[in-house]
């Protein structure tokens, strides 16, 4: 099943429904963040406990290739990683470029009802 994801303008809002995520059962294991700036999905991320989408949840190919590929391109692999489809990846991928965080939940079942 496709991971619930929402997306953020504000971070402190995020950070807020990330908290009540957890409050309310969510594994931090299952919360993802992912913006088109590293330092600010990494300063998330850390400020919550939350995951960023790093190796063990990417194919090896796909983790050499990004070496070489542009942040836009990477981005969008990593959103088909958790998932979603080509299209999907590159309506967020456009989405991030407008500045936005995604909010990327693993277990959607549990968390839909939560944010």
């Amino acid at each position: 099943m496709k991971p619930l994801i929402r997306e953020y303008t504000n971070d402190e809002i995020l950070m807020k429904d990330i908290k009540s995520l957890k409050d309310k059962g969510i594994d931090n294991k299952e919360i993802y963040i992912l913006s088109h700036d590293d330092d600010r999905t990494d300063r998330i991320a850390k400020n919550v406990n939350a995951n960023t989408i790093g190796l063990s949840e990417q194919d090896l190919t796909n983790v050499l290739s990004n070496i070489f590929n542009k942040q836009g391109d990477e981005l969008r692999i990593k959103l088909q990683e958790m998932g979603f489809s080509q299209k999907e990846a590159e309506e967020y991928e456009e989405d991030m470029d407008e500045g936005k965080v995604l909010l990327i939940v693993t277990n959607p079942e549990k968390a839909e009802s939560l944010i």
